[in-house]
């Protein structure tokens, strides 16, 4: 008995020790995935409450794997499906925020967080994903191309002006 409770201990103590130096980082990615404001972000902080559930649930079987990588993956699956369950595809819809992020679709932000943000492999996110890596390295080029070079607006005419005659 003293051991189960001994080993529970150790178990709840190295979980808090990562949360101590992972979680900050964990819920900025959240917070860049779900498109939201740092300081009004629900919807990340209950993908990363849940993801790091079921990195808990699973931190004995992890056997030297990093726990990191293990909790990111389940951010990343978790946002996936819920954006998949919620709008029916990864590429329809935007949030309504002032973020920059978006922008992008679903799909567009997780690939391009994975890649840029976290540094993860090209053939690491395709697999992780369920594509090919060159659909990957396409969405992740074409995210970066919309966050670069934004459309344009129209620019508002100039009141008083004379237009000349074509």
């Amino acid at each position: 008995m003293r051991e189960r409770h001994a080993s529970r201990a150790r178990r709840a103590r190295e979980f808090e020790e990562f949360l101590a130096g992972a979680a900050g980082r964990l819920l900025h990615a959240a917070t860049l995935l779900t498109a939201e404001a740092p300081d009004d972000n629900p919807r990340a902080r209950r993908l990363l409450t849940l993801a790091l559930a079921q990195t808990y649930a699973s931190w004995d079987r992890l056997r030297g794997e990093d726990p990191y990588a293990r909790a990111r993956q389940h951010l990343a699956i978790r946002f996936a499906r819920e954006a998949w369950h919620r709008y029916g595809a990864l590429g329809r819809h935007r949030p309504d925020s002032g973020s920059v992020l978006a922008r992008l679709s679903p799909q567009e932000r997780l690939i391009l967080v994975l890649r840029m943000y976290e540094g993860v492999a090209e053939e690491q996110t395709a697999a992780l994903l369920g594509l090919p890596a060159e659909r990957v390295r396409r969405i992740c080029a074409r995210a970066m191309a919309t966050l670069l070079h934004p459309p344009q607006k129209p620019v508002p005419p100039v009141l008083g002006a004379k237009v000349a005659p074509s």
